[in-house]
C-alpha cells in the first residue's frame, strides 16, 4: 500500500474472504498528498489526471505534471502572502480544474483545505470563516460579495477574476516560480477539514488527518476498481467529502484521469458524455441514476463504460435492476459518511444484493452493537459503529471536544465509533440501513441539520414555533419538512407557503428549503419544552406505509 497503485495489478482478483483475512494498513509515518502522490506520478507515469468540459463545450485537459507545476506556483504564492503549515484555507470553487490545483497547492505547504459549495450563502460562510479562524479564501470573482463582512478578518484573498482588494489567480500564478518547498506532514498532521450538517446548532468541522488521505484510496482501488490511465466521472459536487475520495484524492492516488462537467444536470446529455470522454468508472447518486436510466437503451450508448457506483444515499432497487437489464452493468452502492468516508462497499467481483449498504471495507471492522458496545448477532438491529483504530476515521470535530467524545463508546473489549446510523446485518455480513438514530435529514445525498432549517423559518415574521424532519420521498429518500405553528392573525396560503421556501432559500443554502410545509396549532413536545421530532418523523413514514409506496 505504501508504493503508489502499481500498474497491471488486478484490484478486484481477491475474493471477499481473502481480501479481507490479508488486508494490512500501512500507513507511512509522513504524508503530503501533493509531494506523494501528483509530484510522485507527475514524475514516473505522466498522465491526463483531470478533463474539464463546461455546458458551452469548451474543454480543457491537465496532466500531472500540469497539476505538478500550477499548484507548486500556487504554493509559492501562498506561502509568500503569510499562509503557513496548520492555516485553514476556504476554496469555495464549482467543477474547475483550479479546484483540484488550490487542494494540491494547500496541502503541499502543509495548510488545511475547506472544500465549500458556491451554493453557500454570506451567513454560512461567515460562520465556517469566524469558526475556523481562515487565513485564506479562494473563490469566484462573482462570489466574493459573500465575504464583505469578514471581508477584513482574511488575510489573504485570492479571485479567480478581478476584484478590488483581492489578488488576481491569474497574475499571482503568472509570477510565481514552478519549484516549491514541500512541507513534512505527519500522518496525525491536520490535512482537511469538511463542515457537515448534525441534529443540532451550526454545522460541524470534521477534521482529517494525513493519514485519511492516504488510507482513502482504499475505496477507489477495491470499490471504484481504478486503474491507471482509466477515466471517472463522479459528479458529487467540490465541497463534499464525496467529492475527495472519487474525484481527486482517491483517483489521482491511483493514477486514474477525473473528468469534471461544470454545468446543469441534463438526463440525456449524459450518455454523450461518457461516450466523448471515454469514461470507464460513473459514480452517480441514486436520484441521478433513476434519471439517466430512461435515456439509456444498450450498453453501446455509455461507451467504455464498465463500472457503475453509488453513495451517499440508499439506492432504490428497481432502478438499480432497471440499470443492470438495460445496460448489462450492475451499481454497485457503498456507505460512508463525512466523519470516515467509505466503510461499508458492494465489491466488483462478488454478488452484489440491491438495497444493501455493502460489507465492510478493507482494513475497516464495521459492526452492529449495542448500547454497550457488544456486537449483535445476525438479523438485529442496532447502532452502525466502526472499531478503533482505523486511520479513515476523522480526528475530531473542530473546536468541539465533548461532542467528538459523544460518538465514541467503549464495550468490554473494543472502542467504537458510533456512526448515528441504525442497521442491521444479515448473515452473509451484508449491510442493511435502518434509519438515522439522531434527526438528521439525508435528502439526494446531502445532509442537513434540522435547527438550520428552523432557524431560518423563526426569523419569518409569520411563523410563531416551527419543526423539520424528513418525510420519505421516492425519488431523494427524504425531503425536508416543516411543521409550522403561524402567528395569530396569519391565514396558511399556498402564497404563504412558497414566502417561507423563499426565505430560508435566501438566508441559508438553498438545497435546505423545505419542499413540504404543513401548518398545524401546535407542536409534540416534552415536558422540558423540547420538540419531539421524532414523533413527527414517524408519523410521515407511517403516511407514506399506509398510503403504499416504497
Amino acid at each position: 500500500m505504501r508504493d503508489i497503485w502499481t500498474p497491471g495489478r488486478e484490484p478486484s482478483a481477491e475474493g471477499y474472504e481473502a481480501l479481507r483475512a490479508n488486508f494490512r494498513w500501512d500507513v507511512p509515518a509522513t504524508f503530503n498528498f501533493g509531494a506523494d502522490i501528483i509530484d510522485r506520478w507527475a514524475h514516473e507515469h505522466d498522465g491526463p489526471a483531470v478533463i474539464w468540459e463546461n455546458e458551452a463545450g469548451d474543454t480543457r485537459t491537465y496532466s500531472y505534471s500540469d497539476l505538478s507545476r500550477l499548484s507548486n506556483r500556487l504554493a509559492n504564492v501562498l506561502r509568500a502572502h503569510g499562509v503557513e503549515k496548520g492555516d485553514r484555507v476556504l476554496v469555495m470553487l464549482p467543477r474547475l480544474p483550479e479546484w483540484f490545483i488550490s487542494l494540491i497547492a494547500i496541502m503541499k505547504i502543509g495548510a488545511v483545505p475547506i472544500p465549500c459549495i458556491e451554493m453557500l450563502t454570506a451567513r454560512d460562510l461567515e460562520y465556517r470563516v469566524e469558526n475556523a479562524e481562515v487565513k485564506a479564501v479562494i473563490c469566484r470573482a462573482e462570489h466574493a460579495a459573500k465575504f464583505a463582512a469578514v471581508e477584513k478578518a482574511i488575510p489573504v484573498r485570492i479571485a479567480l477574476g478581478a476584484v478590488s482588494g483581492w489578488l488576481a489567480w491569474d497574475k499571482e500564478l503568472a509570477g510565481a516560480s514552478d519549484v516549491a518547498e514541500q512541507a513534512i506532514v505527519h500522518a496525525d498532521d491536520p490535512a482537511i477539514m469538511y463542515y457537515t450538517s448534525g441534529s443540532t446548532g451550526h454545522p460541524k468541522g470534521v477534521v482529517h488527518a494525513a493519514r485519511a488521505i492516504y488510507a482513502w484510496r482504499v475505496s477507489a482501488i477495491y470499490w471504484l476498481d481504478l486503474r491507471p490511465g482509466e477515466v471517472i466521472w463522479c459528479t458529487a459536487d467540490t465541497g463534499w467529502s464525496k467529492a475527495g475520495t472519487s474525484i481527486i484524492f482517491g483517483p489521482l492516488s491511483c493514477g486514474a484521469c477525473s473528468f469534471i462537467f461544470d454545468g446543469a444536470f441534463v438526463p440525456k446529455d449524459r450518455p454523450a458524455l461518457l461516450r466523448k470522454h471515454q469514461v470507464t468508472v460513473y459514480c452517480a447518486p441514486g436520484t441521478e441514476l433513476s434519471k439517466v436510466v430512461n435515456e439509456v437503451t444498450s450498453r453501446n450508448d455509455l461507451g467504455r463504460l464498465r463500472r457503475v457506483v453509488t453513495a451517499g444515499e440508499a439506492m432504490n432497487p428497481v432502478v438499480a435492476e432497471r440499470w443492470e437489464r438495460a445496460t448489462g452493468i450492475r451499481i454497485d452502492e457503498a456507505y460512508g459518511q463525512t466523519e470516515a468516508l467509505m466503510v461499508a462497499l458492494n465489491y466488483p467481483g462478488e454478488p452484489v444484493r440491491y438495497g444493501s449498504m455493502g460489507r465492510p471495507s478493507p482494513g475497516s471492522d464495521l459492526d452492529v452493537v449495542d448500547a454497550r458496545g457488544i456486537r449483535l448477532p445476525p438479523g438485529q438491529e442496532g447502532d452502525l459503529a466502526l472499531k478503533l483504530p482505523n486511520p479513515q476515521l476523522m480526528q475530531g470535530y473542530w473546536k468541539e471536544p465533548d461532542r467528538t467524545q459523544a460518538c465514541f463508546i467503549d464495550g468490554p473489549d473494543e472502542r467504537w465509533f458510533l456512526t448515528s446510523d441504525r442497521a442491521e446485518k444479515d448473515a452473509d455480513g451484508y449491510f442493511w440501513y435502518r434509519g438515522r438514530s439522531d434527526d438528521v435529514i439525508n435528502s439526494a445525498g446531502y445532509r442537513i441539520g434540522p435547527i438550520e432549517v428552523e432557524n431560518a423559518l423563526a426569523e419569518h415574521p409569520a411563523v410563531q414555533f416551527c419543526a423539520v424532519v424528513g418525510c420519505p420521498d421516492e425519488e431523494r429518500g427524504e425531503i425536508v419538512k416543516a411543521f409550522v405553528v403561524l402567528r395569530d392573525g396569519v391565514t396558511p396560503a399556498p402564497e404563504l407557503t412558497r414566502e417561507l421556501q423563499d426565505h430560508v432559500k435566501s438566508v441559508t443554502a438553498p438545497y435546505k428549503y423545505p419542499r413540504a410545509i404543513e401548518y398545524v396549532a401546535e407542536l409534540p413536545m416534552t415536558i422540558t419544552g423540547k420538540i419531539r421530532r421524532r414523533e413527527l418523523r414517524d408519523l410521515e413514514y407511517a403516511r407514506v406505509r399506509g398510503a403504499g409506496s416504497t
